[in-house]
């Protein structure tokens, strides 16, 4: 929709009601360098959300985990940070991709999620990247 805020960097979902996003609320209000947003899964069995702040480094490792997955290789996401993290295996533990949310350092819960995204869904993420980027970044200001 032209003219719309990108909010959704990330949407990772499948027709059996499994999914995890990432979605962007705006500018962090006590850090000019970075961007409130939250990760939230939601299954027919489990559901959560974790409050997330994303910087500009965060987003450009983001971009590098789907330069990784679209190599055919898992990619994590934030795993050398403070806060949650996020995996994606290409051959999960039940023999089709899963999504890995870990908060090890507030909750000290990790949940898997199996899901088989949509073909084309690298792409869509990129453009998803591409557009909360474009967007979001110029507003960032070091102050």
């Amino acid at each position: 929709m032209a003219g719309s805020v990108p909010r959704d960097l990330i949407v990772l979902a499948d027709d059996e009601g499994n999914s995890v996003t990432v979605t962007v609320q705006g500018r962090h209000p006590r850090w000019a360098v970075g961007l409130e947003a939250e990760i939230v899964v939601d299954t027919p069995f489990v559901a959560g959300r974790i409050p997330l702040v994303l910087s500009v480094s965060k987003l450009k490792g983001w971009g590098d985990a789907l330069h990784r997955l679209d190599a055919g290789e898992d990619a994590a996401w934030m795993e050398w940070d403070r806060g949650p993290s996020i995996w994606v295996r290409l051959s999960g533990e039940h023999d089709c991709p899963e999504v890995v949310v870990e908060d090890e350092s507030r909750s000290m819960v990790t949940v898997h999620v199996p899901l088989l995204p949509p073909d084309g869904w690298i792409a869509d993420h990129r453009r998803r990247l591409h557009e909360v980027t474009a967007h979001w970044v110029p507003m960032l200001s070091v102050e």
